[in-house]
């Protein structure tokens, strides 16, 4: 498509950032949520947190990348050069800060009264002193590095994410500058006390003691600061040698990352301007690049802290436990294969458990009749079973195939660790395709028995990841069916060769047709639309970003196909747009478990629909940078139990956040005893009752 059609105002898109940072703005609002338990909001506090640092790290370090480019690159939603996207981002972000910092004192306030505290210097009583005095002395003053800036000690690297103290000092008429880096090694919190919990950060500590470490000078002003670099690397883009190892590059990609440019600077308090200037002049930002908050600038302690909680207290403070657990047709001791050979089997995680996968894996390593398993592999937990049993089937003497994706964000070493092992036990290991990340959810095994091949394929919309199969919903769908079968064996054949452009009979696959085949189903409604009939569609997906797709949402809008969107984060297209997509309609669901399976759904239910579980969102990078497979679901019982989940999910008003046509996202209003909350609704319900 033409760009200048891109840069055309239509009046139903939006920018992709400011998207972002009000689904993070949902977030928070969990955290201010007084139906959630206490150290739960915390919690999404923290996560809140997190996900700012991810989005400074990766979307405004790529805009910042962008901007240097002699090339102008004009966003195809907005019409924004990257300059004006960062503005708009700087202006966005202030607000947020403003409100995290009101609500996390507001929780303070709240634990204190449920005796768990975060002190500082002025709270603590002498014995505390002593103490604190003692553990400095003895466990934190012998390990820390402070240095002083001059002639001979040039300013220090400021690790990505890492936190320092940074001092004015004065000597004699001079103006001196230091830095005492937190050390990664240390506990992020010191207990004072378990009954009542009090505990300070370490970073509070070492703050305090920051003139005994310069005790030739006198300190002036001090901050504990946290910078924040650019970690957009994209290792597609770094040029490295054909016979070179890969995972060596991969290692070599990730030294880099540490040292990329700075993107932001956090602090703990307000500084005079002559100490800040220092600081953005040496790190080479500018004041809309500089946050001051009173909340924690790394609150990744929140996570250890819950571990420490007063058993009398514990329960009020946190979520019920939920326990995930195999739906009641899957038997556990039969062999699985031989269930799915007979029906489809569905797994709606994290209410149905990961293990009949597990089980399945398992019992494929030691099944005698298994001669292969083909697998992809994007997050896995460092600690996974799953790859554990892999290893197993090649050690056992099945053909093992992983096609294990290096270049996960964030996962990059975890994922270069078992890639060692598993090579180590006799698996072949691949690295994905070269332009093009792997993140198609599909495993294949194959059976010899009476001289006959039989095959179960796995498709999924989530990782193999045992432990984030109990935080995030996703969809695993198991099945005999052939045709797929053949599909899945053409795409492990694909890759092994480097084929990105394979065609296939039953799956949709990024980057070849995916997005053509998103395209001709949306086709499909807008012809039944025109000629009288019911067009009607249906998504569940993370993000929406990719303009084609947009247009076409838009078209079929306005030909009188009704579509109905649930859109957890990114979503570039406006709804209810009078003449442009006034048929669409979008939710947000933001709660306990993070939203994060695709669906694609085409056609009424029950008359003609075609339905996909997929591991793509409609992002550019999904369907056209990225291997990504969608899965028919051809069952009729799994098909409507997807459908009815979707269902409840759309009628979801406690969690869910309509996405309105000026660009904000309400409430949607109901009585308290029609109040549906779509994830507590399918935590209350048993296996055998759920949407029957």
């Amino acid at each position: 498509m033409d760009k200048k059609v891109f840069l055309k105002d239509t009046g139903y898109t939006q920018s992709r950032e400011l998207s972002w940072l009000k689904f993070n703005q949902r977030v928070l609002a969990e955290a201010n949520d007084k139906s959630v338990p206490l150290f739960e909001r915390l919690k999404f506090l923290a996560i809140f947190s997190g996900n700012l640092d991810e989005f400074y790290m990766i979307r405004v370090g790529s805009l910042f990348d962008l901007s240097l480019l002699k090339e102008v690159n004009i966003d195809n939603k907005t019409g924004d050069t990257p300059e004006q996207q960062l503005k708009k981002v700087f202006k966005a972000c202030p607000p947020l800060y403003k409100t995290k910092d009101k609500t996390y004192a507001a929780l303070e306030r709240m634990l204190t009264r449920q005796k768990i505290s975060r002190v500082g210097f002025k709270d603590i009583t002498g014995d505390e002193k002593k103490l604190l005095d003692r553990y400095f002395k003895t466990q934190i003053a012998p390990i820390l590095s402070p240095q002083i800036i001059d002639a001979h000690h040039p300013f220090p690297h400021l690790e990505n994410k890492t936190l320092s103290i940074a001092v004015m000092m004065k000597s004699k008429d001079k103006i001196l500058y230091g830095f005492i880096p937190v050390p990664r090694l240390l506990p992020k919190i010191f207990y004072l006390s378990e009954d009542p919990l009090t505990y300070i950060l370490t970073e509070d500590i070492i703050a305090r003691y920051a003139e005994s470490l310069f005790d030739m000078y006198t300190v002036v002003e001090k901050a504990i600061v946290c910078v924040t670099r650019n970690a957009d690397i994209s290792p597609d883009d770094e040029t490295y040698e054909v016979d070179n190892d890969f995972r060596q590059h991969i290692q070599k990609i990730l030294k880099k990352r540490a040292r990329l440019s700075p993107v932001r600077l956090e602090l703990s308090c307000e500084i005079s301007d002559s100490f800040s200037e220092f600081l953005q002049g040496k790190l080479n930002l500018k004041s809309e690049q500089v946050f001051v908050t009173a909340s924690p600038l790394n609150m990744s302690y929140v996570y250890q802290l819950e571990g420490k909680l007063p058993e009398a207290v514990k329960a009020g403070l946190l979520y019920p436990p939920h326990k995930p657990l195999a739906p009641p047709t899957v038997n556990l001791s039969a062999p699985i294969w031989r269930q799915v050979a007979k029906k489809d089997l569905l797994l709606s995680y994290p209410y149905d458990s990961m293990q009949p996968l597990l089980s399945f894996i398992k019992q494929s390593a030691f099944d005698p009749a298994v001669v292969s398993i083909k697998i992809t592999l994007y997050r896995i937990d460092n600690k996974s079973r799953l790859a554990e049993y892999l290893i197993d089937a090649a050690e056992n003497g099945k053909d093992v195939t992983v096609l294990m994706e290096l270049r996960a964000r964030f996962d990059e070493q975890n994922n270069i660790n078992w890639a060692q092992r598993l090579e180590e036990a006799g698996c072949r290991v691949i690295y994905g395709v070269e332009g093009y990340k792997v993140h198609a959810k599909l495993c294949l095994v194959t059976r010899l028995s009476n001289d006959r091949l039989q095959y179960i394929t796995q498709v999924g919309t989530g990782n193999y990841n045992e432990k984030t199969a109990r935080l995030y919903t996703d969809y695993s769908l198991m099945t005999a069916d052939e045709d797929i079968a053949d599909d899945a064996n053409l795409f492990f054949k694909n890759m092994l060769s480097g084929n990105v452009k394979g065609h296939y009979e039953r799956l949709l696959v990024a980057p070849s047709e995916f997005k053509s085949g998103i395209m001709a189903l949306i086709d499909r409604e807008i012809v039944k639309a025109e000629a009288g009939g019911n067009g009607r569609i249906l998504m569940k997906i993370n993000s929406i970003s990719d303009r084609d797709i947009i247009d076409k949402l838009s078209e079929a809008s306005r030909a009188g196909v009704v579509v109905e969107m649930i859109v957890r984060g990114i979503c570039c297209i406006v709804p209810g747009i009078k003449g442009k997509t006034e048929n669409i309609s979008i939710i947000s669901i933001v709660g306990r478990f993070l939203e994060h399976a695709r669906v694609y759904c085409f056609g009424e239910y029950g008359v003609d629909m075609t339905m996909y579980i997929a591991s793509s969102d409609v992002m550019t990078r999904n369907t056209e940078r990225r291997v990504e497979a969608a899965c028919p679901v051809l069952d009729g019982e799994v098909k409507k139990r997807i459908y009815d989940m979707l269902m409840v999910q759309l009628a979801d008003n406690v969690k869910a956040r309509r996405l309105k046509p000026g660009k904000k996202y309400a409430a949607i209003p109901s009585e308290p005893d029609e109040r549906l909350d779509s994830q507590a609704f399918f935590i209350r319900q048993t296996p055998e009752d759920t949407l029957q």
